[in-house]
């Protein structure tokens, strides 16, 4: 390929006069910028525009890093986020730690050397941030609010997963079920962990089995099923809450190898909506979260001014589908 240097020679003129030509036009006499962009269209030349940013500690790219790229929750999220860079005139890249706190700070630092723009990130953990925030890069927190200890960032946008948990909790007792179970982890994920605190809070503890997955994936809401179907009968829960979509898809997919009737055997409900959720087999009732509206709040707050920290928070819905149609008992009175 054919360098700035290439250009200068062929048009006879300073490297420096041929960077003006690229980026100052005005500055260079209307003769001599004929020949240089008349040198550059001989030799193909295409400037190394991350060589250029580099140079001048900018960049016009945007990085998001989510937990599971597979997870059609975090695809929805990049949509949003793309609709505002496009606008913004700003590259998105995407990477996934995979939920490996490892591999995330791996992939930070290298973010950080890039001198991207900032960094949309859902965090395997806090303290990987260190690594921004040492760096100056700016940072916005998806599907969680910031800690304590996060009060640097651009801002934080998120649902209100408690919430969410609760009005879950609210559709199975209203159904008439009296023994439930709560699948999903690890609990050392924010979301995890409250989606479980709001159920638990209206379905009781005492009441629900709680059976924790190592991730929120296809292959864990069987694993975590099959733990749920294998207790005695009069021990079995009558419906479940999936800390996620795919893993309700996976406790769905168990139902039916075993033959268990869903939702006349086992309710489901899910959390986030994917698409996935209403074409399923048996239609999975799911809380709805806004993913590109989030993806979208989290560009603006990146790209936006001021240097608080701000934050969005979203309300989720619960769409009922035929996965938790059916009513045990009807609803008790008060």
């Amino acid at each position: 390929m054919s360098g700035i240097k290439d250009v200068a020679r062929r048009a006879g003129v300073s490297v420096g006069t041929v960077s003006n030509v690229l980026n100052r036009p005005q500055l260079v006499a209307e003769r001599t910028r004929e020949h240089v962009l008349a040198a550059i269209e001989d030799l193909d030349f295409v400037r190394n525009e991350s060589a250029r940013q580099l140079r001048a500690g900018a960049s016009r790219t945007i990085a998001v890093v989510v937990l599971d790229i597979a997870n059609p929750f975090f695809t929805d999220v990049v949509a949003g986020v793309e609709s505002v860079a496009d606008e913004q005139d700003a590259l998105v890249v995407v990477s996934s730690s995979g939920g490996d706190e490892q591999r995330e700070r791996r992939q930070l630092a290298r973010l950080a050397e890039m001198r991207v723009m900032g960094v949309l990130i859902t965090p395997v953990s806090a303290p990987s941030l260190e690594i921004l925030r040492r760096s100056e890069v700016p940072a916005v927190l998806v599907d969680r609010a910031a800690g304590p200890g996060e009060r640097w960032t651009a801002g934080a946008v998120a649902v209100d997963d408690v919430r969410g948990g609760r009005a879950v909790g609210e559709h199975l007792v209203h159904r008439g079920h009296t023994r439930t179970a709560f699948l999903g982890g690890p609990l050392s994920v924010p979301q995890v962990r409250e989606r479980q605190q709001g159920f638990l809070e209206v379905v009781g503890a005492a009441s629900t089995t709680t059976v924790l997955t190592a991730g929120l994936s296809v292959a864990e809401g069987r694993r975590a099923a099959a733990v749920v179907l294998d207790l005695p009968q009069d021990e079995r829960p009558t419906a479940v809450f999936c800390a996620n979509d795919l893993v309700a898809l996976g406790v769905l997919q168990q139902c039916l190898l075993r033959g268990v009737r869903v939702p006349e055997d086992l309710a489901i409900v899910g959390y986030d909506d994917i698409d996935y959720a209403a074409s399923a087999a048996v239609p999975l009732s799911s809380v709805r979260q806004p993913r590109e509206q989030l993806g979208r709040r989290a560009a603006e707050l990146l790209l936006g001014s001021g240097d608080e920290a701000r934050l969005a928070v979203f309300e989720p819905d619960l769409v009922p589908r035929a996965s938790s149609a059916r009513v045990l008992a009807p609803p008790t009175a008060g």
